[in-house]
């Protein structure tokens, strides 16, 4: 007989018919009543067994957490909460779970708690709701390129470059602890590493994409990447996927219409297709912000929230006009910021990100055209010589969601902007020959996709959208 997801069985209206279910047991009451569920759904299926007529041992078997398969008859709910249930026929034990050992019982568990069990907490409503929505989310990432004429390309996770500057990477050797041999400078001698050179874990894929770009015009990457930063904040991993299309022949403007097309697409997939798990989390947030001051409560609900982003245009203004409504705000006059903007030139926190869309706009915006100087090396220079082409896309709630900008094509300006911050050229020769041979405009954008998640999700900590967790002090799992 074949078997059946318990979302099938939800689904169907054929009943009297004989049907076989996997899962696990949610919960087991009456010696009659079995909450099954196999991951299909954050719904679960009642199961009835005829007590009566069913062997004790087996009964004490039936615990939460326990592997099942039952062949029965679908049939119409007697009871509240369910349109179907199965009537037992046959019921067979695939694994036995211990209830004194079990840590995931059928009641409120802390996300903490949850993190320290991370191999068994996609077993709790919160968790395999979560990891279904990232799944949808990562399926509509692939299917929104591959339908808009975008090739997927596999950059390095190991590399010699550093792309952000950061210098917060993790190192990647051949050599013993405490054995590495030294040149003559004292320092390690990476030249006799196994790459015969210092190699890193990848914080991005976007320069390896760009040359790739510039040969086949369309491209993204979607891949792990890594960052050695040791911070504890709810916002930081030190490993995450990255979402990176680089586009030839895109300018900025091109570029703020596909991040904004690509966000409205795969929020509205999620919208279309995780309906239930939504709902589940949208009222699990509700009873969360309760728990809040007044005046921390989001005032949207997370299905809102999605709406927003969603329904409405992204409203484009610059980094100089942003900077000019957030001095005159109420909040920076009576200093409400915890980071108070005084001058242009200032880096904007999360707080005025958010003020701008939530306070002021109340829509999402694209800010463009930072500062040269808090951005990086790769990005265009305008002709003010102060600004260059880059553009964030703030949303509710989080603030800063894609980060991107048009890329500097120019050769000459590129080199001049490397020398002053001391990026020695034979480290990128490769990059800048991109500059030499047939050069041109092309623009792309990161959207970390934990963050992504989270925001879809409204989920408070970044390590709780993301199956294990690698943060500071923890790699378990």
């Amino acid at each position: 007989m074949t078997t059946s997801s318990v979302k099938e069985l939800l689904n169907s209206e054929k009943f009297l018919q004989e049907v076989c279910v996997k899962g696990w047991v949610r919960t087991f009451r009456s010696n009659r009543f079995i909450a099954l569920n196999d991951g299909s759904t954050i719904k679960n299926i009642q199961c009835v067994v005829d007590f009566e007529n069913t062997d004790e041992a087996l009964l004490k078997r039936i615990t939460t957490g326990a592997a099942v398969a039952i062949k029965g008859t679908l049939v119409e709910s007697q009871g509240k909460g369910q349109s179907v249930e199965v009537q037992v026929n046959n019921l067979e034990i695939l694994g036995d779970s211990n209830p004194d050992e079990y840590p995931i019982q059928p009641k409120r568990h802390s996300l903490e708690f949850l993190r320290e069990n991370a191999h068994l907490r996609v077993r709790t409503n919160t968790f395999s709701a979560v990891m279904r929505v990232r799944s949808a989310l990562s399926f509509a990432v692939h299917q929104y390129f591959q339908q808009n004429g975008f090739y997927y390309v596999n950059t390095p996770i190991i590399t010699g470059s550093d792309a952000e500057g950061a210098g917060e990477m993790f190192k990647v050797t051949n050599f013993e602890p405490n054995k590495a041999p030294l040149n003559e400078e004292g320092e390690v001698d990476y030249s006799q590493d196994f790459f015969g050179k210092q190699t890193n874990l990848t914080v991005s894929g976007q320069l390896e994409a760009e040359t790739y770009a510039m040969g086949l015009g369309k491209v993204y990457t979607f891949g792990p990447t890594f960052r050695a930063e040791n911070s504890n904040t709810t916002r930081h991993l030190a490993e995450f996927w990255m979402i990176e299309p680089e586009v030839a022949f895109y300018d900025l403007d091109a570029n703020m219409d596909l991040s904004e097309d690509f966000i409205k697409y795969v929020l509205q997939y999620v919208l279309d297709n995780c309906k239930d798990d939504l709902e589940f989390l949208e009222n699990r947030l509700l009873q969360e912000e309760k728990t809040k001051p007044q005046a921390e409560r989001s005032e949207m609900s997370l299905i809102e929230k999605l709406k927003f982003v969603v329904d409405n245009n992204f409203k484009r203004v610059s980094y100089t006009e942003a900077i000019d409504i957030l001095r005159n705000s109420k909040p920076n006059k009576k200093k409400k910021f915890q980071f108070p903007i005084n001058e242009w030139g200032a880096d904007l926190q999360s707080e005025h990100e958010r003020y701008l869309v939530e306070k002021h706009f109340k829509c999402p915006v694209i800010l463009f055209d930072y500062p040269a100087k808090i951005k990086a090396f790769y990005m265009r220079l305008n002709d003010d010589g102060k600004t260059v082409r880059a553009m964030d896309v703030l949303f509710p709630g989080i603030g800063e969601m894609v980060g991107g900008a048009q890329r500097e094509e120019r050769l000459d300006v590129l080199k001049e902007k490397m020398a002053a911050l001391d990026i020695p050229e034979e480290e990128l020769w490769w990059y800048l020959d991109t500059r030499k041979f047939g050069t041109a405009v092309h623009s792309g954008f990161g959207l970390g996709f934990e963050r992504l998640v989270l925001f879809t999700t409204g989920m408070s900590n970044i390590r709780d959208v993301i199956p294990f967790p690698r943060t500071p002090q923890n790699a378990e799992f």
